[in-house]
């Protein structure tokens, strides 16, 4: 296994949080426990356990906005609090694991020589030790969870007994002796409905007996053994008969037996294990390895087990591994949909903020480098979430606001996108930048690719009319207004949470406009005239960025989300080289900005728009908050707050991002190299980024002279931007162009 891509421990994870993960963005497999009792716990996007989220609507407030904004503009800064109806707060539905598969072998001497470790180029997860070993990785290919195990007789069991499961499941189990060596099935029902999930786990003995056990199987002699494990989400009862014999699909006939002219036999055929990780390793391989960073560390820590090398957070080993493992994951948890709040994995039906897709920050910034860092297959998983939603963002726009277009809701649990989870506090229905925020990531992708999806330009078109209609109001010097506005999830010092012209409501409308305009040129007089009624950012007496552009909303800064700067990051409508006014203003709201709780994705949003904004020594602050925090796991997934605090996939799944952004940032007419790098890492190579105006990138740099070759696949020119000044670049598709940067 190659010292950076991948990570190892020598010791067994006794819990769930520092176990190795493997996934293929619809099925999750978590990996922990000792060598005499092994244990994989099955987990699925799909799986989210009803709690009248799964029928709540939106509520019907159209009829009253009117009186609100009127309210609004006289002046009633705490008039948003009564726009509801009254109901309580309703999370969306928690996701929650699945079971575990429990490999159980009779207690014996200590196991010695143990090593467990994940390549993150193969997925696979392995643990062995002296005269064991199991390997186990979810195929893209097959979309199945594969366990091959060597080594000693076992008892094999689907165990629905995971932390915080509801005491009320309805649980049933059925085990069956077949052919390859048995059938084992788990049906859990939730309380009070009649949805359900049932997984199969098919056992492939290879010779030996295998014995029922009830609720499992004993299997004695058998070298290897195979596992193959599904869970599909249903309601009423689910016929498993074809989807175990689509299990058995899966293994490869045996051939018989032939015998030369000479006489020698055929070389056997391979084993199961291997036909399925050669069906799958090609469709991971090829998007794990797009991008790489090595920082020229040192060999010998990059050779120390994952838990060591956390223990040295100023090693460049350390942030190449967590660089390398970022992706791993963000690769491993995308595919029916981007990542979770928990990535693709929990061990806890009691997940945080019920493991929901949260869009006012989080999504986003976990999938902040799909589109550079070569990652399109989770940009698709983004755009098939938003896609089958649409209908909703539509039904949100009519019953809240009472216009055409579309409304992004602030969370969802991966099946409905309507808008039901708010609260006085928490006004989260307000909020109507969630579209444009949304699909800024497909835009981003669509200019790196040089298309335009279809899809992308239809949900464009119906954000500009959701703003035709609902920006209906004047200021003073007549500019448009947006009211009720919402900044996520932070209110102004002197008012309530919903106020008036939220900096990122501004930058959303204005945004939205111009890119529907560009996707559709035959509509783009029209949208083009309406952002440019919309009124600018306001500085304030601090001369910052004001988080609300309305006079008299004062700043609050001791907060966690910076949505005010959602015009510098993710956005190019604030930047050092053409608004350097707003930039200076950015900057200094950025230098008032409070970490408040010291959530990791407060951290890394925070070195997301430093590093725009060309301050490296504010990427390292906020990089070294979290590398110095214990945010980190043995596994490499991360923690929300210091210390270890509640499992949650923020800084694994951002701090690629963060990365990039310091060394490579494009546009689809500028190039920025080395913006932002941290002292702390003088030598460096970064291959394979993907830029917006459509070229590959390899970058290497040391402490005299930097090196990007760029690979155009389009003929265009750009502006180049370094720490020397601007020029132009002439780029023309095919032809290979070498910069070489003395000074930088």
């Amino acid at each position: 296994m190659n010292q950076i891509h991948g990570t190892w421990e020598p010791r067994p994870a006794a819990r769930w949080e520092d176990g190795f993960l493997s996934g293929n963005g619809r099925h999750g497999a978590l990996v922990f426990g000792d060598p005499n009792d092994e244990r994989v716990v099955v987990t699925h996007h799909t799986l989210v356990r009803p709690n009248g989220g799964e029928t709540a609507r939106p509520p019907r407030l159209a009829a009253q906005l009117p009186l609100l904004q009127d309210e609004l503009l006289a002046g009633e800064l705490h008039a948003a609090e009564a726009f509801t109806d009254g109901r309580d707060l309703q999370w969306v539905q928690p996701f929650h694991p699945a079971f575990q598969v429990r490999l159980r072998r009779a207690a014996g001497d200590e196991a010695r020589g143990y090593r467990r470790s994940v390549d993150f180029t193969t997925g696979v997860v392995a643990a062995e030790c002296e005269g064991r070993r199991s390997r186990v990785f979810v195929s893209r290919a097959d979309d199945v969870i594969v366990q091959h195990i060597t080594g000693g007789d076992l008892d094999i069991a689907l165990d629905p007994r995971l932390p915080g499961a509801p005491i009320d499941l309805a649980v049933g189990d059925g085990t069956v002796l077949t052919p390859e060596g048995a059938l084992l099935t788990l049906r859990v029902r939730y309380p009070g409905s009649e949805t359900a999930y049932t997984g199969l786990t098919l056992v492939v003995a290879g010779g030996g007996r295998t014995a029922l056990t009830p609720p499992g199987v004993r299997v004695t002699g058998a070298e290897p053994v195979l596992l193959l494990s599904r869970v599909l989400r249903h309601t009423g009862e689910l016929d498993t008969a074809p989807h175990a014999r689509a299990l058995g699909d899966l293994l490869p006939e045996t051939p018989p037996a032939t015998e030369s002219p000479d006489g020698s036999h055929a070389p056997p055929a391979p084993d199961p294990y291997t036909l399925l990780l050669a069906r799958h390793t090609p469709l991971h391989r090829t998007a794990y390895q797009r991008v790489t960073l090595d920082l020229a560390a040192d060999p010998a820590e990059r050779a120390l087990p994952g838990s060591e090398l956390l223990t040295h957070p100023d090693s460049p080993a350390l942030l190449e591994r967590l660089f390398a493992a970022g992706r791993y994951h963000l690769l491993s948890a995308s595919g029916l949909n981007p990542p979770r709040l928990t990535g693709l994995w929990t061990g806890d039906w009691d997940t945080a903020w019920s493991g929901a897709f949260t869009n006012d920050a989080n999504v986003n910034l976990q999938t902040a480098s799909a589109a550079a860092a070569g990652l399109p297959e989770v940009t698709a998983a983004h755009a098939s979430l938003i896609n089958r939603q649409l209908d909703d963002w539509a039904e949100n726009a009519r019953t809240v606001f009472g216009c055409r277009g579309v409304v992004a809701p602030a969370h969802t649990d991966g099946e409905s996108g309507l808008t039901y989870h708010f609260s006085r506090e928490y006004p989260l229905h307000l909020w109507t930048a969630g579209a444009d925020w949304l699909l800024k990531p497909l835009v981003d992708h669509d200019e790196t690719e040089g298309t335009r999806d279809p899809r992308t330009a239809a949900a464009l078109a119906q954000v500009a009319l959701f703003y035709e209609d609902f920006l209906d109001r004047l200021d003073q010097d007549g500019h448009l207004v947006v009211v009720p506005s919402y900044s996520p999830e932070n209110r102004p010092a002197n008012a309530s949470w919903g106020a008036i012209n939220a900096a990122m409501d501004l930058s959303a409308a204005r945004h939205a406009l111009l890119t529907a305009a560009e996707y559709h040129p035959e509509q783009a007089d029209r949208w083009r005239a309406l952002a440019e009624r919309l009124p600018p950012h306001r500085i304030n007496a601090d001369g910052a960025l004001a988080e609300w552009a309305w006079p008299g909303l004062d700043d609050a800064y001791d907060h966690r989300h910076l949505s005010h700067l959602y015009g510098v990051w993710p956005l190019d409508e604030i930047n050092p080289y053409d608004t350097p006014e707003l930039a200076a203003a950015a900057h200094r709201a950025l230098e008032l900005r409070g970490a408040e709780n010291d959530s990791a994705h407060g951290h890394l949003h925070h070195a997301l728009v430093a590093a725009r904004l060309r301050d490296g020594e504010r990427v390292a602050h906020a990089l070294g908050q979290v590398l110095h925090g214990d945010f980190f796991h043995a596994s490499l997934m991360s923690a929300h707050y210091p210390h270890l605090d509640v499992y949650n996939a923020d800084a694994a799944h951002t701090l690629p991002a963060v990365i990039v952004e310091s060394l490579v940032q494009s546009t689809p007419d500028r190039l920025v190299l080395l913006p932002a790098l941290p002292t702390a890492y003088p030598n460096g190579r970064l291959l394979g980024i993907r830029t917006r105006f459509g070229a590959e990138l390899d970058l290497t740099w040391s402490p005299h002279e930097a090196i990007a070759v760029i690979r155009p696949t389009r003929t265009h020119r750009v502006e180049l931007r370094t720490s020397s000044g601007a020029r132009p670049l002439d780029l023309v598709a095919g032809e290979d162009h070498v910069l070489t940067l003395g000074t930088w």
